[in-house]
């Protein structure tokens, strides 16, 4: 089963239980999946899936952020209960130890030194460790790499 069969599924399982909340996470995704799917004109795959999530994951974290920045705990909750049913949804993410693990191999087989190859070891690392790293911690250990 793909993941949008199991999002699918899920939000039929809402519908069924009356999880109102669950409910309106899981139409959010799979809004933002159809309006790509329609934008670009292709059927997603899991991968693309997982990018959509760890998107709207983003976004709920920024908009947590900004919330309890605003004293709005109501609304952060709301988010960050969104976040929780998002993250159903995605692979098993490495560790940091993991992660360091593979940024280095990564920037010994490209040859890179010092920050001036940020972008290219960036490129390089999206591509092996997509959907299943935090990016936010991967750049940093680009970072923590390159300037060591």
């Amino acid at each position: 089963m793909s993941l949008k069969d199991q999002i699918t599924e899920d939000m039929k399982n809402a519908m069924r239980a009356k999880d109102s909340a669950r409910l309106g996470a899981i139409r959010l995704l799979l809004a933002a999946a159809k309006q790509k799917e329609v934008d670009e004109r292709v059927v997603l795959d899991d991968v693309a899936m997982v990018a959509i999530v760890d998107k709207l994951i983003k976004q709920r974290k920024d908009s947590v952020a900004a919330y309890l920045q605003a004293q709005r705990q109501d609304l952060a909750d709301k988010e960050s209960f969104e976040i929780t049913v998002l993250e159903a949804y995605l692979p098993q993410r490495l560790s940091a130890a993991e992660v360091t693990a593979a940024v280095a191999a990564i920037v010994a087989g490209l040859g890179a030194k010092g920050p001036g190859d940020m972008g290219r070891v960036m490129g390089a690392v999206k591509t092996q460790l997509a959907g299943k790293a935090d990016m936010a911690l991967v750049s940093q250990s680009v970072k923590a790499a390159l300037a060591g």
